[in-house]
């Protein structure tokens, strides 16, 4: 499934994004075969990574999902991306998530002014950041770890369960960021059901993408 966009544009001022949303918005991208996810990913991920600064997560269930994530997006010259996974050594995951957390202060402070001036702001800090994770490495809240709190969360493999969907929310996501589902085939009832007991409005995803940015 190929997705179309406009041109990438600059980050919204903080005001600008609040006020005109508040909470998260939940959407839905129907994949029509397994084969096809990754490239729709990587279309996706051409119009939302081309955000200057653009805070991004995307969640994996599994260390194997993440790795060919990784091995995808690491072909992506718009994108600045780190990884988190199970025996990934402490140290490594506390400066990681510092450094995205400076990233999501970047953009919420509206960095678009000195990011237009290519003399001043070098490409590297021109692109989109974004962390891959696997559930089991989700930060752990109750035990004093703040939230990501990203402007986009992906999640690249539906969640089974309604707890880990709101889990990932709660650790990964902005109050009034943009949640985007990849769903394929059978997936849709899982959808629906998290949609419903969860009291959400899971929209599709518009065609042109930075439409909900």
């Amino acid at each position: 499934m190929a997705i179309d966009g406009i041109e990438a544009q600059s980050p919204p001022s903080q005001s600008q994004s609040i006020s005109h949303f508040g909470q998260p918005r939940h959407f839905y991208v129907a994949v029509d075969r397994l084969q096809f996810k990754m490239e729709t990913l990587v279309d996706l991920l051409g119009v939302a990574g081309r955000h200057t600064c653009l805070p991004m997560v995307v969640c994996c269930s599994s260390r194997d999902e993440l790795d060919a994530v990784c091995s995808v997006v690491s072909n992506l010259p718009y994108i600045s991306f780190s990884s988190l996974y199970s025996d990934l050594v402490e140290a490594e995951r506390t400066r990681i998530l510092e450094t995205f957390r400076q990233a999501t202060v970047s953009w919420n402070q509206n960095v678009s002014a000195q990011a237009e001036d290519d003399s001043e702001t070098g490409k590297d800090e021109q692109k989109s950041r974004m962390i891959v994770i696997t559930d089991a490495c989700l930060p752990v809240l109750a035990s004093g770890e703040s939230p990501i709190s990203a402007r986009v969360l992906i999640n690249y493999v539906l969640p089974m369960k309604k707890e880990t969907y709101m889990r990932r929310i709660a650790t990964c996501l902005a109050a009034d960021g943009v949640v985007i589902n990849m769903v394929v085939g059978g997936e849709v009832v899982t959808l629906k059901s998290i949609e419903e007991s969860s009291n959400l409005v899971i929209a599709e995803m518009p065609i042109n993408v930075s439409e909900i940015l």
